[in-house]
């Protein structure tokens, strides 16, 4: 229990190991290490609520509400439910291998995440790290994310349900993407702009997380 209040209390806010001693009444490498061993533990018990299909989270009448959320926003799509984006996370250039995770779009070395955002905030599932080079279709296909969507995304009238992506992904029943032919017409352009306006939210998911995780490591 004194784990994870500590956890929750680094995580809360953006605070520095030793604001926590007043409140602990322990070292900071003492804290250190209880915060990373709980982190690890709330990964190893509870990782798949993420890293796989999460009914909990996923289920029938959520996906049914989250669509709701989006085409009240605004959204062209009455079945859509999340948005789909690959994160480009660059590292420091390896030693070895470096051709493996260069990223020649954003021309940096990196690992590349791929994350499923829902209108609610939350992650609804991630899959990574891969290699810097890898596309996001190739990640797509990596990570079953297409498979699972075939089998579980429908709502309770067991209609199919989709999630929005860019160009870089494939045209399928449960994945929309852009229109792609030249010239658009007015209506291709109008949707286009309309589920960018809030696909840009993945974007904002997952730079929050980096900001959060660059306060957390300024000790």
């Amino acid at each position: 229990m004194e784990g994870l209040c500590i956890l929750l209390k680094r995580v809360a806010y953006p605070c520095r190991l030793s604001d926590l001693i007043p409140r602990f009444g322990r070292p900071v490498s003492v804290i250190s290490l209880i915060s990373n061993d709980v982190i690890d533990y709330i990964y190893d018990v509870h990782g798949h609520r993420i890293t796989q299909w999460n009914q909990d989270l996923l289920n029938p009448g959520a996906l049914q509400r989250y669509s709701e959320a989006i085409s009240g926003k605004g959204g062209p799509l009455d079945n859509c439910f999340g948005f789909v984006d690959g994160t480009v996370r660059p590292i420091s250039r390896p030693n070895e291998r470096q051709r493996i995770v260069y990223n020649g779009h954003k021309r940096v070395h990196a690992l590349k995440f791929q994350s499923l955002s829902l209108p609610n905030g939350l992650i609804g599932n991630l899959f990574g790290p891969v290699e810097g080079r890898k596309h996001d279709a190739g990640m797509l296909n990596d990570s079953g994310l297409l498979r699972d969507l075939q089998q579980y995304a429908y709502n309770p009238a067991a209609q199919a349900m989709c999630i929005y992506g860019d160009l870089a992904y494939p045209l399928r029943v449960h994945l929309q993407t852009p229109f792609r032919r030249v010239p658009l017409t007015p209506l291709m352009q109008d949707y286009n702009e309309a589920m960018s306006a809030l696909r840009i939210s993945v974007e904002w998911l997952t730079s929050l997380i980096l900001l959060n995780f660059l306060t957390i490591k300024r000790i």
